[in-house]
């Protein structure tokens, strides 16, 4: 992979990039729809392609090891053939799922026991084995295995989870020296930044991953409930850290407001769940603010979903057809509403990055994010 730093906005640390892989050019920054299970949840590939138009989305180490299962995806050449999708892909490493599993896993030094959630079936991820998982499911960039603590988490735990997370990343890089290319085109290895809401901790780590050189770097354990400002402060300190003529991904993040404050201190890249679990639920997002469509307010009203037009769902549907269709529970509502809202996502981070190369990213921030504080 070869990433391109090509402007920095004059008032504030975003950035402008490009990243290049063999499946393609991705411009930064970036959001990565979430494709957990070979999916993105209530849309088809070719609506993916044409009308959302994502450079990369996301995929699960841990999801896709437990169905359809490795060898499946070994026979079909890989994640990419498997799903029909030609452009990059992401996978994680499945630390954060095995955090989430905290009541069905013990985690040792060897790597972490778990239980599947499909049929309790026992299973044991480490260092050396989710290489060989994510070099088998072939995801361009792939994740260190980490260990994703919790908020709050006290400080002793912080710490022994981060060296834990730092001797895990010797040897996920130790063994995938040894594995091949399967498919023919390069796999990029990020690790990952661990260290709670601690500061000291926050940059030892940062300083320790910085220290490998890798081609990337990604920001872990962030999003998991603790508040946005200690998210920002704790971002920021890692970003300042990190190489700048390297990507930096911020992982599980966020909200549009989450990405915009994130954008400003540095950060690259981003994956959420949030536009798409959202969108089933009736939430959407807007350039205006945020709409609960199932409100019955929206009824009559056949103004475009977003006036500002960010997507082309604006272009072909009222917020009151779109309210008719989750009062009659017509699962073509959740699909609207999904593909909105990974569109507007994604029209997001083209117009910072826009905005960046115009040289007014911080004065446009500043009204976006006042504006996508409000409740419509």
């Amino acid at each position: 992979m070869k990433f391109t730093l090509s402007h920095t906005d004059p008032k504030s640390k975003a950035r402008a990039g490009t990243m290049v892989t063999d499946h393609g050019v991705i411009n930064t920054p970036i959001f990565m729809p979430v494709g957990t299970v070979a999916s993105v949840k209530g849309v088809h590939q070719k609506e993916l392609r044409e009308e959302i138009d994502p450079d990369v989305i996301l995929g699960n180490t841990y999801h896709l090891y437990l169905r359809p299962k490795i060898h499946i995806l070994q026979a079909a050449g890989g994640l990419h053939k498997f799903m029909g999708w030609d452009r990059n892909i992401l996978t994680d490493s499945g630390g954060y799922q095995v955090y989430s599993l905290s009541a069905s896993r013990k985690i040792r030094e060897e790597g972490v026991k778990f239980k599947s959630h499909i049929d309790g079936s026992l299973h044991m991820f480490t260092p050396e084995n989710v290489m060989e998982i994510q070099r088998a499911i072939g995801a361009d960039i792939i994740m260190a295995f980490d260990e994703c603590t919790p908020y709050p988490c006290d400080y002793d735990y912080a710490k022994r989870s981060m060296h834990l997370t730092h001797r895990w990343l010797d040897r996920c890089m130790a063994h995938l020296e040894k594995l091949p290319l399967p498919y023919g085109y390069e796999q990029t290895f990020f690790p990952i930044v661990q260290g709670s809401v601690y500061t000291d901790l926050r940059i030892q780590s940062a300083e320790y991953i910085a220290g490998v050189d890798a081609p990337g770097n990604a920001i872990g354990g962030l999003s998991v409930g603790e508040p946005a400002e200690e998210m920002y402060a704790m971002s920021e300190v890692v970003c300042d850290i990190l190489p700048k003529d390297k990507p930096r991904y911020l992982m599980g993040v966020g909200t549009p407001i989450n990405i915009l404050e994130n954008i400003a201190l540095g950060v690259d890249m981003f994956d959420c769940v949030m536009p798409t679990r959202n969108a089933r639920n009736g939430m959407l997002f807007t350039a205006e603010g945020t709409i609960n469509i199932k409100n019955k307010k929206w009824e009559d009203d056949f103004s475009p979903i977003d006036p500002e037009g960010t997507t082309f769902v604006d272009k072909e549907y009222s917020k009151a057809y779109l309210r008719h269709l989750f009062a009659a529970n017509e699962y073509l509502g959740k699909q609207i509403a999904t593909i909105h809202n990974l569109g507007f996502y994604l029209w997001l981070v083209r117009e910072a990055r826009r905005r960046i190369i115009a040289g007014d990213f911080a004065e446009w921030k500043a009204k976006m994010v006042k504006n996508m504080d409000k409740r419509l």
